[in-house]
């Protein structure tokens, strides 16, 4: 559990050994899927605590499909469409490195103080986004951080767009209110 929590913490510091070190462990899987489902969790009460259960399952469901798909399309665009001469990485290595990038994402919890939501969404926001282009760097071998950088925020805009549509859907779909929010 030490491991893992020391792991959370160097992903937060932007550590870039942290980002070598999971992406050659392939026995690191679990725990970033597990740092993804923790942020969901957070990212869940600290944003849409107030609306009740629904609001939480809603906002879980959203985190992890929205979160998978920035992944995935971050790893399709920087491997497919925009990679470098070094750029030989497999799937499952960016998921790791991007799984714990999403460490910092843990202070949305405090968004169930009232009058900090937006504030922690903006900070964990940032944070995990440089974070994410810290492990994309090492992951995808870039010598560019303005490639990384590039690659991280087209793939952010298009899981942006789909979690949008996927908020549309489904605050109609559970009856959610905006006005819960």
């Amino acid at each position: 559990m030490s491991l893992f929590l020391n792991r959370l913490i160097r992903a937060a510091m932007l550590d870039a050994s942290l980002y070598e070190e999971v992406i050659a462990d392939t026995g690191t899987m679990f725990q970033a899927m597990m740092t993804v489902f923790i942020y969901s969790a957070a990212s869940a009460y600290g944003g849409f605590g107030r609306a009740g259960v629904a609001g939480i399952n809603f906002g879980m469901i959203t985190t992890l499909i929205g979160w998978y798909i920035w992944a995935f399309s971050t790893y399709f665009i920087g491997v497919r469409l925009l990679p470098e001469t070094e750029t030989k990485v497999d799937r499952k290595a960016v998921l790791r490195a991007m799984g714990f990038a999403s460490s910092p994402g843990l202070i949305r919890m405090l968004g169930l103080i009232p009058g900090f939501s937006g504030v922690t969404l903006l900070i964990a926001s940032v944070w995990v986004f440089a974070s994410t282009v810290v492990a994309l760097k090492q992951a995808m071998n870039y010598q560019s951080i303005y490639r990384a950088v590039g690659v991280c925020m087209i793939g952010w805009i298009i899981g942006a767009i789909f979690q949008g549509l996927m908020y549309v859907s489904l605050l109609s779909v559970f009856g959610i209110s905006v006005q819960q929010f």
